[in-house]
């Protein structure tokens, strides 16, 4: 074993980087004996250096990020800050300056990831995130390593904890969007700003870099349609019941089936409770890969926290310091394919439609008037009159599947009939 130790520089110092610091510090003989040589904790940006930091030594602390990130003696930095500035300038510099990456910033992968892979190809480092994409869960490696001889055309998954365990206090409790929130809120798993969680923007940052990964293609932030939770109500979750689904917020990411486009999207969708990822409760996160020489593959465990995000930081931090001592270089971008991804209105999908209807004869008729005027065949119909002194019904419509684009003009159809009272809601159906 060498013995000069590989030096780390630790950029950001909150819940994920404090626990990174006590796992280099308590197995750090481990750590050593997978790597070959120690490796030592050479300096730790934070912006409040008052606070106290039990296991770190105070001499390692510094409020200049640039200026550690710049040391011509670090092997590998490891970011932890999030956001995308001054992360993405750290990054640049660390590469600039001999070092590889680690990173877990999700939104700068996203936003700008392929400036961080130009960086690291032009200087020969190494950049790592497995911990950017559902915490503990190996999923980045697979995608990018284990499954590179392999085409995968599909993945389909649940990638934020906090809105997975709203969904199933809804299910399970009957309790509203606002009354699952603030218990959410209460416990832990949401943030007193919960927006970037319950308004997709955490999950629509992970699609896009599986939809990178997965099919060899540039895919930015900006390329995932996004829509988030706060319509879901009660009434879906009991209709998604009666259908035999569950309501899930999902990121899915797939292939065209002529293979010259992706689409990546994040939404609500009902999912059949025969689909593996039905039965995924509380925070936990899991992602369905469906490729086809391995044909369907699920990763299951903790999506975010400190100890799991840390565990997959440390994991790429073992295998960076092992190209570092081997002169070697992990994978870098694979982003050969460059296919174009595709608006959202050219995903083939289905809908569940609830519509307010006057309960008189020929209503339906002219309902299923327009869903063939649009090219949308209707796989079920199910009508209940509405209890009260006012006259209606509720009609429920389950579409075959269908561009998007035909669908939702299809609904904004229906809202032009005298005889649609109103569209109560509308909920796409995923997973058969």
């Amino acid at each position: 074993m060498r013995t000069r130790p590989l030096k780390v520089a630790l950029l950001g110092c909150g819940v994920v980087g404090s626990e990174v610091a006590r796992i280099m510090t308590t197995h750090a003989e481990d750590l050593a004996q997978r790597i070959g040589a120690p490796v030592e904790l050479a300096g730790v940006a934070v912006r409040r250096p008052d606070r106290v930091r039990a296991g770190i030594d105070p001499a390692l602390i510094t409020t200049d990020a640039a200026a550690l990130a710049a040391r011509d003696d670090i092997d590998v930095a490891v970011e932890v800050i999030g956001g995308i500035e001054p992360a993405r300038s750290l990054i640049t510099s660390a590469f600039e300056h001999g070092a590889s990456v680690v990173t877990a910033n999700k939104a700068l992968l996203a936003e700008d990831g392929a400036t961080l892979h130009e960086a690291a190809e032009k200087h020969g480092a190494d950049l790592y995130y497995e911990a950017a994409v559902a915490a503990a869960i190996p999923l980045v490696r697979p995608l990018r390593e284990s499954l590179a001889g392999d085409k995968v055309n599909r993945v389909l998954g649940i990638v934020n904890g906090t809105t997975n365990f709203i969904l199933d206090r809804m299910e399970s409790t009957g309790a509203g969007y606002s009354e699952a929130l603030d218990e959410a809120t209460a416990l832990g798993y949401a943030e007193a700003d919960p927006t970037a969680d319950v308004e997709g923007f955490d999950a629509a940052a992970k699609a896009a870099i599986l939809a990178g990964i997965a099919f060899h293609t540039r895919v930015r932030l900006d390329d995932v349609h996004r829509e988030g939770l706060a319509d879901v109500t009660a009434a879906d979750i009991a209709s998604a019941k009666r259908m035999g689904c569950t309501v899930k917020l999902l990121a899915i990411c797939e292939r065209a089936a002529d293979g010259r486009s992706v689409t990546a999207r994040v939404h609500p969708a009902m999912l059949p409770l025969s689909h593996p990822l039905a039965s995924v409760r509380e925070a936990y996160n899991a992602v369905f890969v469906e490729s086809e020489a391995a044909g369907q593959l699920m990763f299951y465990g903790p999506g975010a926290g400190g100890s799991p995000t840390a565990s997959a930081v440390l994991g790429d931090l073992v295998a960076a310091c092992r190209n570092k001592l081997n002169g070697g270089r992990g994978p870098g971008e694979s982003a050969y394919a460059q296919l174009p991804v595709s608006p959202m209105g050219e995903v083939v999908t289905r809908y569940h439609i609830s519509l307010d209807v006057a309960d008189k004869p020929g209503v339906l008729a002219q309902v299923a008037t327009v869903f063939a005027e649009h090219g949308v065949s209707i796989d079920t119909v199910r009508q209940k009159g509405k209890e009260g002194p006012h006259d209606g019904a509720w009609l429920v419509v389950v579409t075959h599947r269908a561009p998007d684009a035909a669908l939702s003009a299809t609904v904004e159809a229906l809202r032009g009939l005298d005889t649609v009272r109103g569209v109560a809601s509308i909920m796409r159906v995923e997973g058969e």
